[in-house]
């Protein structure tokens, strides 16, 4: 399994290695039990269900009839989130299994997944970066404005997705290739080098992210090629 469900906690800065100070983000991560495990022969695919933040009030009534099934199914006390993470293939993992930060252990990027902040109505100046209008002569009222919408006779309507003001932010967002600076197990805590989206205490979803240690590796290779070798193929000797 690629990653797991935490919370952002918030910024702070730490040393490296060679005394420089870096700003990272504090992500906490798990402990995440196992709640359903899902096959390719049963499902259609490969995936396992996660749960996150467990339900501390011991009211049975908190939590809806049909999830307490749902959990005590698995023998997992009630949590508040549930996420799926696909699997490349079928695992191990059982339910009642708990996942932690170990599944990030080796890996040097990562990306998260989050619910943007939530900004409010905001006009296009602020949404989308509009220059607005000449705050000159003969210009009254009207300086951050979008300007004319409308289209010709034909089609004579607005297109759809034009960029008008309206709700900015609390959109999902995914960011990626943040670099994973450190992992402290014992406090399942991971520190992230970069922008995470979401305000302080938002729900994430970490994953491994291959991607760009995949392309670094290709460029260190790609050095090391023998330049009479690669001569004679371009010449096409």
């Amino acid at each position: 399994m690629k990653g797991l469900i935490g919370r952002k906690v918030g910024m702070t800065q730490v040393f490296a290695a060679n005394g420089d100070i870096v700003p990272v983000t504090v992500l906490e991560l798990g402990p995440c039990p196992v709640v359903q495990v899902k096959t390719v022969a049963k499902d259609g695919y490969s995936a396992v269900q996660l749960a996150f933040e467990p339900i501390l009030k011991k009211d049975p009534s908190k939590v809806a009839k049909p999830q307490r099934g749902h959990f005590q199914k698995a023998g997992v006390n009630p949590h508040r989130s549930v996420r799926e993470m696909i699997l490349e293939k079928d695992d191990a993992l059982k339910p009642g299994d708990v996942v932690t930060t170990s599944v990030l252990e080796g890996a040097h990027y990562v990306s998260v997944q989050g619910i943007s902040k939530g900004k409010g109505f905001a006009g296009v100046m602020k949404r989308f970066g509009f220059k607005g209008f000449p705050a000159s002569r003969g210009n009254h009222e009207y300086f951050r404005h979008g300007g004319s919408i409308g289209m010709r006779e034909w089609p004579g309507w607005v297109r759809p997705g034009s960029k008008m003001p309206g709700h900015m932010g609390m959109d999902t967002v995914t960011v990626l290739n943040l670099e994973l600076f450190r992992i402290i197990p014992e406090k399942n805590l991971a520190l992230v080098r970069g922008a995470v989206p979401g305000p302080k205490g938002g729900l994430v979803i970490v994953e491994r992210c291959a991607r760009k240690e995949k392309r670094e590796i290709g460029k260190v290779t790609a050095k090391f090629v023998n330049p009479l070798k690669a001569s004679k193929k371009m010449s096409g000797k």
